[in-house]
């Protein structure tokens, strides 16, 4: 069995070819139909014409027939006449002209669903028509050879007219589908080109067809995707090595104060507790590490639970929870009954980021504000500090993975993913965070969230 070609061209071919052909054989069924009913209708007049002359006339003897013949511009060649005379004193009941006995000596036969069409064996079709006057009866047989012969005529044109329209139509819808499809091809063997020769360190680019439009803009379109997966990978390649250098770094201590203790502890037994407390600090800096890792992988892969949750008592909450653990003080000010579509968890996630990192970069007691408020559809909520603030040129960089800034690097410990976390939290619900200057010093992390509307609120 021979498989159909299931490429787009030969699909389109294949529709248009048959869309073709319909559209010929209908448009050459209702010529002919339309031929006929014309020429039909053109009989049907000129015999009533025929009709109405002799209904003027009254055959009523041989001399009134013979009168009627030699004046009558009939054409005796295509027409027949009957004159059945039915008057009780008639000498003569039936008039023939030419042809017309032969005609009548086998009975017609009526053409079906066509009125007063009929076929005459070895003469072809006639068209019947009637009249009285005068106790007279006239039947006439308009022959309709010549009629038939245009009709055939018609007939033989559209079927020439059929076969060179199937013959050339698979010419022009090849160069058309072609034109279509040509430029899918060449898109789809590039593709298949580039994911062969284009290395890790460069972007792969598809070349971009000026026409059709749908294929250009395929082609950008997949390109600006090439692009995107190129900027994922390009950043999981930074996040792995970022990482190892994170996790290096307490590795490194912890080994090299474990050795200490191993070649030296028990001669020098003062150095123990001393290197107990640098391995007890920089596993919890690397416990927090991973804690954080962990946290922002899940944030990447899941989706978040949003319930209705009250987001003010959920910021008042996870700040009670939080003091005790920040030698700053914390003063909030918060809009209560503020709802959104969230989640507690990463409430409170965001609230302990951001109090966290106002307290490690601020002054060791300097004052943390919290503050909730309603904004049009939105709750804005912001941690401010009294700190160093940050630098304009940091600003665009501190939702990196595992940014830092120079002058912090080293001297305040952190891992740079409590912002990227918070980002990934805030818009995983909906939400948008920004840095903005707490004037006239010191930082202000502003996070957007969408308000229940006050119908959601009630119903729910």
């Amino acid at each position: 069995m021979k498989v159909k070609d299931q490429t787009s061209g030969g699909i389109m071919l294949r529709n248009v070819m048959g869309l073709v052909t319909t559209i010929t054989i209908g448009l050459g069924v209702l010529i002919v139909i339309a031929v006929s009913n014309q020429l039909l209708t053109q009989v049907r007049v000129n015999t009533t014409h025929i009709v109405q002359s002799l209904k003027k006339t009254v055959i009523d003897g041989d001399d009134d027939w013979e009168n009627w013949r030699r004046n009558s511009t009939l054409d005796t060649s295509s027409s027949r006449v009957l004159v059945h005379n039915m008057r009780k004193d008639a000498r003569r009941r039936n008039y023939y002209s030419p042809y017309t006995r032969t005609l009548l000596r086998k009975t017609p036969v009526r053409v079906p669903f066509i009125k007063d069409l009929y076929y005459r064996d070895g003469k072809g079709l006639f068209y019947h028509q009637t009249g009285h006057a005068a106790g007279i009866r006239y039947d006439v047989w308009q022959r309709m050879d010549s009629e038939v012969e245009v009709l055939e005529r018609v007939v033989e044109v559209t079927v020439v007219l059929l076969m060179l329209t199937m013959l050339l139509s698979p010419f022009f819808i090849r160069r058309l589908t072609h034109r279509l499809t040509d430029p899918l091809t060449q898109l789809s063997e590039a593709s298949r080109s580039t994911s062969k020769t284009t290395n890790d360190d460069t972007v792969a680019q598809l070349p971009v067809p000026s026409q059709p439009t749908e294929v250009t803009n395929l082609a950008q379109d997949f390109n600006g995707l090439l692009t995107q997966l190129h900027e994922r990978q390009e950043q999981q390649k930074l996040f792995i090595m970022n990482a190892a250098h994170e996790l290096r770094t307490p590795i490194a201590t912890i080994r090299s104060h474990a050795q200490l203790i191993e070649r030296h502890g028990e001669a020098h037994p003062e150095i123990v507790a001393k290197s107990v407390d640098y391995i007890t600090a920089e596993s919890r800096q690397m416990q927090q590490l991973i804690d954080e890792l962990l946290t922002l992988s899940r944030a990447d892969q899941v989706t978040l639970a949003l319930t209705k949750i009250d987001l003010s008592a959920a910021v008042e909450q996870a700040v009670n929870k939080l003091t005790p653990e920040v030698l700053a003080s914390v003063h909030t000010d918060i809009q209560p009954h503020l709802s959104i579509d969230g989640n507690l968890v990463a409430i409170e996630h965001v609230v302990h980021n951001l109090v966290g990192n106002a307290a490690k970069y601020g002054p060791a007691k300097g004052p943390i504000t919290v503050t909730l408020i309603q904004r049009d559809a939105l709750a804005e909520l912001s941690v401010t500090d009294v700190g160093p603030g940050i630098a304009d040129d940091d600003k665009a960089h501190v939702f990196e993975r595992f940014y830092r800034a120079d002058d912090v690097r080293g001297t305040v410990a952190g891992t740079g993913l409590g912002l990227p976390i918070v980002q990934q939290l805030v818009q995983k619900m909906g939400g948008q965070v920004r840095v903005l200057d707490h004037e006239p010093y010191g930082a202000k992390i502003l996070v957007t969230l969408p308000l229940l509307s006050a119908t959601a609120v009630n119903e729910s």
